[in-house]
């Protein structure tokens, strides 16, 4: 997406970019639904409030409500120009993120022990960087998930990055199978936030 400006952006997302996460958000709803038991809807992020600024990223959300996801524990697929992200969500909006602090904070060593290292962990879904879970020590996790429980604005998201160039990101099977490994991978902090 190197397009310029607002119209510009917004003609690449919507003309190249949001058909494939369609399709995308198509193809992994049923593996993702089997996966959590429950009916989980694809939303292709719309951009409808950007009237200045052109989006740097965009993404799909999978959730168990068909009307949304933003107030939802939820998977997304997304680009960054640097990276694609497969991350588990839960950003402000979301009005259980207190009870999954809690409960993620209670079972703290086992998510330890169940994400992988080179997993990355981010409390700002709206910037490109984050935190690989190997460089985080429990008690930094400890302070980010203290956080979310506190503070309304307060976010979370942990996934994996296949950065630019990346031979992967020329293999659509391989990318619909690292999606589908990645949440199963994160299915137990889904699980803890009430999905």
């Amino acid at each position: 997406m190197q397009a310029e400006g607002l119209e510009g952006r917004m003609r690449a997302i919507i003309g190249t970019v949001r058909p494939k996460l369609e399709a995308l958000g198509a193809s992994l709803a049923p593996t993702l639904s089997a996966v959590c038991g429950e009916n989980m809807t694809p939303h292709v992020a719309k951009h409808a409030r950007r009237s200045v600024n052109p989006p740097a990223d965009t993404w799909v959300a999978w959730s168990r409500n068909p009307r949304g996801y933003k107030m939802h524990p939820h998977f997304q697929v997304g680009i960054w120009p640097s990276h694609i992200f497969m991350q588990f969500a839960i950003i402000y909006e979301c009005p259980n993120k207190a009870m999954f602090a809690e409960r993620a904070l209670v079972e703290l060593a086992s998510i330890r022990r169940a994400v992988p290292g080179h997993y990355v962990w981010s409390k700002d879904h709206m910037r490109p960087e984050a935190t690989a879970h190997r460089a985080l020590t429990e008690e930094e996790l400890a302070e980010w998930l203290r956080r979310l429980e506190s503070v309304k604005a307060a976010e979370i998201t942990c996934g994996i990055h296949v950065k630019r160039g990346d031979p992967l990101l020329a293999d659509g099977d391989g990318m619909l199978r690292k999606a589908e490994e990645t949440f199963r991978t994160l299915l137990p902090l889904y699980r803890m936030a009430g999905g």
